[in-house]
């Protein structure tokens, strides 16, 4: 009620000590992992109690944050602004000033609509001021005042959001002088007159080309940085600003003088995707994210040994080191390349990311073997934040010993999780699914042996791509088709479509795929695979022997396959697919037009095609091949929800974690053979764009997690 509300300051106050209290002090909890979401409720409501509701918010905050520094603290932001629903506009003035000053007072977390946040310094400074008057309460009208400022703009018609600064149709910003206009291109990725704007730019620095690019242009990336930052810019966004910015550079590195580089002035950082993996989008990324915010990067590639890695920092300009990885073997090898670094005496930080990294292997595994700092990294647009804090000579022994009081917190639960009891594997084999094999069993496959397919229609793979991962390898969150209403999203599907369909029209891409059916049975924990011609294989899959303490299954992938002894006949389908033939060379087309926009984009849309690919062959295999399903009629949301019969669960993943059963897989398939599959030292699958797999046919077989074992 408005009387309870009457001291927001002091209830705020008084709610978190007291649930810091019970939940720290009394349960245990460690600080790190209590967030308190503080509500933020509306203001200029016409009621004078509702007018100081943001102002106190904030001053609470600051205070909650000085007594209590390693708990986080969140808020819903669209309650604020509540009062003007309706007006676009006015709403995004207000949340843009009030996130800003929420962010200096110590909000972690703030949930709002990304793609409705306006950019603070290009409000109008009218309606700023007048935000800034309804936050901080600073006069009896401001309400008032910014009501009749709304008003003016509905009458106006603009009051409502288009979803874009601007498209490139208007263009009052040409008429801007020439820093400014390329600072505009650069914020909004607009690369038509690049050269143009750069030639006027040379000529007003009188030939200074390094003038241009460490002072016009990278003032207009830093602004790019620090808006994607702030969560004021998409990640394609900023790949498109980082197009502008190369093609500019090109232009202009003719007139450099004296062979001077444009890095060269720049602290760099050397990024490397780690030997035995080929997996490079997330790397790629980071990398752009960076030279956005003003960092030169060296990036030597993929499956790059310690030896090249370390040579590559001796640099004197080297800051930093940044591993990424994502088949699990590489984590071991970031292991390897934290141990070398400490023997030959590197003194820089060690950046982790990739797909199957995480703050608690980070925390338990690598950072042991380095003195240094070691910092996993969970997506681009931190990377530039955490080097700047760790490159601070102010803050960064700060940032040090926080970073290492997480980790200590982080090893002691690995630990806690690994003393945990545990069923022996007699004790897991005994709880084992068990099923009627009568009632479970699959008709024989069309064909015995291996079926290879030396092309494969892009076309027809398209209805079963899966785009809300697409989306994800951009980091913009959300569910397909749902996340095309915001408009960045909507902008980089079209541009997905439109190279998809030049990829099908000019067949710049090729997918490629092998399959075979074997008769099989199950022994415990293993398939055992009777090829036509040839010894058995077996295959051994680990079973799940976690949490002692309930009565659940324990479930391993050779349980789906009919045992030895049941004398029925059953049968193990393998597969490998790509899609992903023919991607480098398109990637570095692009490279070499200075467009990691499209590079990026054709990468990870060959991932995408994979993964359809994957899913199309296994619609044949249940429809046709195998034709356990003949009359299987599913949409494309049924076909991601894998609501069919069988599954297809790949090595690597967590029902069948280790990578050394492609080794079999290839052999059985003679993948090598038949396609242009190859397989790297530690096993990741070459073109990156590809999945292999099994196939089980059983009615009852799902998907799962091994977990400890």
């Amino acid at each position: 009620d408005e009387q309870g509300q009457a001291d927001n300051v002091e209830r705020r106050l008084e709610i978190v000590q007291r649930s810091h209290r019970i939940l720290h002090d009394e349960i245990g909890f460690p600080e790190t992992d209590l967030v308190f979401d503080l509500n933020i409720l509306a203001v200029a409501t016409g009621i004078a109690e509702h007018d100081r509701y943001a102002a106190d918010f904030l001053i609470a905050l600051k205070q909650l944050k000085e007594e209590f520094p390693k708990c986080l603290f969140s808020g819903g932001l669209s309650n604020l602004s509540f009062a003007f629903r309706g007006l676009d506009r006015v709403r995004q003035a207000l949340h843009a000033v009030f996130l800003f000053h929420a962010r200096e007072a110590g909000l972690d977390m703030a949930i709002l609509h990304p793609a409705h946040l306006a950019i603070l310094d290009e409000l109008d400074p009218e309606l700023r001021e007048l935000a800034e008057d309804v936050v901080f309460a600073r006069r009896p009208d401001a309400g008032d005042r910014l009501l009749a400022c709304a008003d003016a703009l509905r009458r106006a018609g603009d009051g409502e959001v288009d979803g874009k600064e601007d498209d490139g149709s208007r263009n009052e910003w040409r008429e801007l002088p020439v820093a400014e206009r390329l600072a505009h291109a650069l914020i909004h990725g607009m690369d038509a007159h690049v050269e143009t704007d750069s030639e006027e730019a040379l000529a007003k620095s009188e030939g200074d080309a390094l003038a241009v690019i460490e002072g016009v242009l990278m003032t207009g990336m830093n602004r790019v940085g620090d808006l994607f930052g702030a969560g004021k810019m998409f990640l394609p966004q900023v790949v498109k600003s980082a197009r502008v910015m190369k093609k500019a550079v090109a232009w202009l590195e003719p007139y450099l003088k004296d062979g001077k580089q444009a890095d060269s002035i720049r602290q760099c950082v050397v990024m490397a995707t780690v030997k035995g993996d080929v997996h490079d989008i997330g790397k790629n990324i980071v990398g752009v994210v960076l030279g956005c915010g003003g960092w030169a990067v060296q990036d030597l590639g993929v499956m790059v040994h310690a030896q090249d890695i370390l040579a590559a920092a001796k640099d004197p300009q080297v800051k930093a080191i940044g591993l990424s990885g994502l088949i699990t073997p590489s984590l071991d090898e970031m292991v390897h390349v934290a141990q070398e670094m400490e023997r030959t005496g590197v003194n820089l930080p060690l950046l982790i990311g990739g797909a199957t990294t995480s703050p608690a292997h980070t925390a338990a595994r690598i950072a042991p073997a380095y003195s240094q700092a070691v910092v996993h990294v969970a997506d681009a647009s931190r990377v530039a934040g955490v080097l700047s804090q760790l490159t601070s000579k102010e803050g960064g022994a700060a940032y040090l010993t926080k970073l290492r009081e997480k980790q200590d917190v982080l090893r002691k639960k690995v630990e806690q999780r690994k003393t945990k009891p545990k069923l022996s594997v007699e004790q897991a084999r005994a709880r084992k699914l068990q099923f009627n094999w009568q009632e479970a069993s699959a008709p024989p496959p069309s064909f015995l042996g291996v079926r290879p397919f030396a092309t494969w229609d892009l076309a027809d793979l398209i209805p079963f791509i899966d785009w809300t991962p697409f989306f994800s390898t951009w980091e913009m969150k959300g569910k397909y088709p749902a996340i095309l209403k915001e408009p960045a999203a909507a902008d980089l599907h079209r541009e997905a479509l439109a190279l998809l369909d030049q990829i099908v029209q000019d067949g710049s891409l090729q997918a490629e795929a092998v399959l075979g059916f074997f008769p099989a049975s199950s022994q415990d924990d293993t398939v055992i695979v009777q090829p036509k011609d040839g010894p058995e294989i077996r295959f051994d899959f680990p079973r799940q022997r976690g949490k002692t303490d309930d009565d659940r299954a324990r479930l391993c992938l050779a349980d789906f396959i009919a045992p030895s002894e049941s004398d029925l006949s059953d049968h193990l389908g393998m597969f490998a697919v790509t899609a992903g033939k023919g991607c480098d060379a398109l990637a570095a087309q692009f490279e070499a037009d200075n467009d990691d926009y499209q590079a990026l984009l054709a990468k990870s849309l060959a991932d995408r095609l994979a993964e359809a690919f994957a899913e199309r062959l296994h619609h044949k295999v249940r429809t046709e091949f195998w034709g356990y399903a003949p009359e299987e009629s599913l949409d494309s949301t049924d076909l991601i929800a894998e609501k069919y019969r069988g599954i297809r669960p790949a090595p690597g993943y967590p029902a069948c974690p280790e990578h050394a059963l492609k080794d079999s897989i290839f052999d059985l398939l003679d993948v090598r053979k038949h396609t242009s599959l190859r397989m790297t030292e530690s096993r990741a699958v070459t073109p990156a764009a590809s999945v292999c797999g099994f196939y089980f046919a059983h009615p009852e077989a799902r998907y799962f997690g091994v977990g400890p074992v």
